[in-house]
């Protein structure tokens, strides 16, 4: 069966003439505007205006069918209707719920509808019933769902001892979305008034409790004669203090939420801020002053910092402040200390064991200071200069300080205070036995005396220039000595001009030719040999005493070729150490016939010095820094 284009349009047609001849909501038929008429252009423009009025405020609301006003600045999209429903006046009714279609319970009946437990007023069966549990015989669940002990035989088999059923919630009637997910659903509110009167009495003991510790606190003062009540004053200061304790009695009585309870005293605190607080961004308002955060409401540097006040006179001086002094610069150290003893093996904490921490923290210190110490030493006594480290301050060694003092013509205080006389803790300027200088003014043959009287006795008294004229008569006989041992070591010690030392040295060679030539006439022929090795001996010796007069050359050179021998050997050594390195490195399977074969020869004493000059030595302080 074929039909045309044009037959189709013209079903369209019939069916879109139907759809708007009916009423959907009466199933009425009725003429019903497909299309809204059209409006002038006054009318739209008085429309406008009056929307315009009706959202200042200045024209009436428009109403809908029940009286409510509708609000003009509602979208024209939600308070227009679907030209489906007919409806050509203003409403909102397409907008709201259906009230048929709402739920209505009752809130305080609605927890019977979820009533639990067993069900006491149904009449208990007497004998088993088709599709019941098996093992208890309750027909509201299966033998899965049995919370029984399971039975050695059950009720199915036994017909005895049936369980009663339990109540089943009326499920029945329809429950919403928000029904079906309320946790509260089916909660009777009256079971928590059980809570409520359980701290209700708990309150009303703790009143008891408190009113009789007053009594008897209130008895054991007038037992004591401290009882006695003074007599109200009926002056102005004592009924505005009276007033303040009633208000603030009638406040802490309020002020359940923050009271804290203790065994004696009942001491209420009231969570607000004190007024007289300066904020922190209010104390310094330069823009260039320290940063405040007002997400924290922190201001973490001194906001005093550039006017030149010290910190210990200002307010406020930043949050760090808190953060470098006192004791939380030990905490910070404790806490480096107990990350670095986990980091290497140690199970130490902080916080979980603070006694063991601070136990091994000390113990750490005195091991560190003493290492220190042993360290210091070791150093001072192999290399010296304990004495560099004695030397006095600064302040000393410069003769300079900040203190100031003016002073007059006349050497009098004008300006500052004159500085103290540096005392000690001996007796100064006391002189006994009449003495006019102290004990060790006076320096003579490795002893102390006394200047002013040259006597070498201490606590001997002073005989004053006939003490110096005695010392000087005694000391004569010494002083002849001690100048003949100078003038005798003075002419030894004077040098020899070039002439002398040429005529000593003639002579002495020409004593031994005379000698040598008169031993050669006088010996016969059986004592040639004899002779002849006497003269290489002599000959010998004159040579050596020359060479050791001409400064020895001949040993310098030893010396220099020793030298040059023990630096080859350390090249040497070195040049095998990475040659055996890189041996190593390799693979053996890789390695040529005879590698690892050297020599066998005992060392030379070149090498064995050699070897000794290129081992480091352990003991030595200065090891790791000649390493590097």
């Amino acid at each position: 069966m074929s039909v045309r284009i044009g037959d189709h349009t013209k079903l369209r047609e019939q069916r879109y003439s139907r759809l708007c001849k009916l009423d959907l909501v009466t199933l009425k038929p009725k003429l019903v505007m497909a299309t809204a008429s059209k409006v002038s252009r006054d009318d739209f423009r008085k429309r406008r205006e009056l929307d315009e009025a009706r959202k200042a405020g200045t024209a009436p609301a428009e109403v809908d069918e029940e009286g409510k006003d509708i609000n003009p600045h509602i979208p024209q999209y939600v308070t227009k209707t679907p030209w489906y429903l007919g409806i050509e006046h203003a409403t909102l009714s397409h907008q709201r719920q259906d009230g048929d279609k709402i739920e209505k319970v009752t809130p305080l009946d609605e927890h019977e509808r979820y009533k639990k437990g067993v069900n006491k007023a149904a009449p208990k069966a007497k004998s088993f019933r088709k599709g019941a549990c098996t093992n208890c015989g309750a027909m509201t669940h299966k033998a899965k769902q049995c919370v029984e002990r399971p039975r050695k035989l059950g009720a199915k088999y036994t017909k005895k001892d049936i369980a009663p059923d339990e109540h089943l919630p009326n499920l029945e009637e329809k429950i919403n979305f928000d029904g079906k997910r309320d946790r509260w659903r089916g909660y009777n509110p009256a079971e928590y008034q059980r809570v409520v009167e359980r701290y209700a009495k708990i309150e009303e003991e703790k009143l008891k409790a408190r009113e009789k510790q007053l009594n008897e606190e209130k008895f054991q003062a007038s037992a004591d004669g401290e009882g006695a009540v003074a007599k109200p004053d009926h002056d102005s200061d004592s009924s505005d203090s009276e007033g303040d304790d009633q208000d603030d009695a009638k406040y802490a009585d309020s002020a359940n939420m923050i009271q804290k309870f203790d065994a004696k005293n009942r001491v209420s605190v009231r969570n607000l801020r004190i007024r007289e607080d300066t904020a922190k961004y209010l104390h310094n308002l330069d823009v260039n002053s320290a940063h405040y955060d007002p997400k924290t409401r922190t201001m973490r540097a001194n906001p005093y910092e550039h006017t030149g006040l010290d910190t210990t006179a200002v307010p406020f001086a930043g949050d760090n402040f808190v953060r470098y002094n006192g004791d939380v610069v030990d905490i910070a150290q404790r806490q480096v200390f107990a990350w670095d003893a986990t980091s290497k093996g140690e199970e130490l904490h902080a916080q979980a064991d603070p006694t063991l921490a601070e136990k091994m923290y000390k113990r750490f210190q005195d091991k560190r200071e003493n290492f220190k110490a042993t360290q210091q030493k070791s150093v001072l006594e192999k290399y010296g200069g304990e004495d560099h480290l004695k030397a006095p301050p600064k302040e000393l060694l410069l003769a300079q300080s900040e203190h100031y003092v003016e002073y007059s013509k006349l050497g009098r205080v004008i300006k500052g205070q004159e500085k103290a006389i540096a005392r000690s803790k001996y007796l100064e300027d006391q002189h006994p036995g009449n003495h006019k200088s102290v004990w060790g003014s006076f320096w003579r043959r490795g002893q102390w005396g006394y200047a002013c009287c040259h006597s070498l006795i201490r606590e001997s008294y002073c005989a004053g220039e006939a003490g110096k004229a005695a010392a000087a008569a005694s000391e004569k006989p010494f002083l002849a000595v001690e100048t003949a041992a100078v003038a005798g070591e003075a002419a030894e010690a004077a040098p020899k001009t070039m002439v002398e030392l040429h005529l000593e040295k003639k002579a002495a060679d020409s004593a031994a030719k005379d000698s040598s030539e008169s031993s050669d006439d006088s010996g016969d022929d059986g004592h040639d040999a004899a002779t002849r090795k006497e003269r290489k001996r002599r000959k010998k010796k004159a040579r050596k005493a020359r060479k050791r007069k001409n400064g020895g050359d001949d040993d310098e050179d030893e010396d220099a070729s020793r030298r040059k021998k023990i630096k080859e050997a350390m090249e040497k050594q070195k040049a095998e150490e990475v040659a055996a390195a890189e041996l190593l490195r390799t693979d053996e399977r890789s390695r040529q016939y005879g590698a690892i074969g050297g020599s066998v020869d005992a060392p030379t004493e070149e090498e064995m010095e050699a070897y000794r000059l290129r081992q480091g030595r352990a003991d030595d302080p200065m090891n790791a820094f000649l390493s590097k």
